[in-house]
């Protein structure tokens, strides 16, 4: 049976953050999932999870300067230094949570730079990465995100991170497998799950259009969930979606996958 995290950055948000933990455990989750934990103390974060018998699934590396739109640095030529530093702080909560796996962000793709001069620069931070996350038990993960949400951001479609993560190492190196964001940019999204789930680490999901709970927009769900389920993906499959409106409320879709 998949086994879902609920993305408690975007799900719950009738609380405040931290008390989304419990939230998430009543409604029937055993994992959670978050953008980013670097305004909490993550002894406190930890707490939250032990409290509630919750598992940490993911949450992402520092992206830059978010509320300036910066969405990661891996691909930035120049910020290499910030970058490390970045991977090591996240290392640090990723110790504390019990976290086996860090998305790294690629970075928004800068005027004027050659694609291939942002693909070296963001092979070498990724095999960088996966040295240093290899060395504390985590696996470093890349996500192509669709153009409609982050415009210009650098990695767009499965075929590329694919190509990436071959480069790099499959065993060193994971696929996040959002399948909100592939359905925007590349559609198909069972056949792109079957050809790359022996890369596939963690997977997301969310409707479309809306970016809202399964089962409010295009996507036959229930078919997409089982055909996963045959495939035998034993990873997380993160709730990365915004409510239509009261979380709860909206958790219908969820209630045949509770453990």
């Amino acid at each position: 049976m998949p086994r879902f995290a609920a993305n408690i950055s975007l799900m719950f948000n009738e609380v405040p953050f931290l008390d989304r933990f419990a939230r998430a455990r009543a409604a029937g989750f055993q994992a959670v999932e978050f953008l980013f934990p670097y305004e909490y103390a993550a002894a406190d974060l930890a707490a939250r999870l032990q409290d509630h018998g919750l598992t940490q699934a993911l949450f992402n590396g520092p992206p830059g300067n978010w509320e300036a739109g910066e969405r990661g640095m891996a691909a930035l030529p120049g910020r290499q230094a910030e970058f490390r530093e970045g991977i090591k702080r996240a290392l640090d909560y990723a110790a504390a949570l019990g976290c086996p796996r860090l998305h790294v962000m690629a970075g928004l793709t800068p005027a004027g730079v050659p694609r291939d001069t942002l693909l070296a620069t963001y092979a070498a931070n990724l095999a960088w990465a996966a040295r240093e996350c290899a060395k504390a038990g985590v696996l470093p993960i890349i996500e192509p995100i669709n153009h409609r949400d982050i415009p210009n951001y650098f990695l767009n479609t499965t075929e590329e991170g694919a190509a990436i993560i071959r480069g790099i190492g499959a065993d060193r190196i994971g696929l996040q497998f959002d399948l909100y964001h592939c359905q925007i940019t590349e559609g198909d999204i069972v056949k792109r799950v079957e050809k790359h789930l022996p890369l596939i680490a963690h997977m997301q999901v969310a409707d479309n259009p809306g970016r809202n709970e399964p089962g409010t927009g295009e996507v036959n769900w229930p078919f997409v969930f089982r055909r996963i389920d045959e495939l035998g993906f034993a990873g997380w499959i993160g709730c990365e979606y915004r409510p239509a409106g009261n979380t709860e409320a909206g958790l219908g879709w969820f209630q045949p996958y509770k453990a």
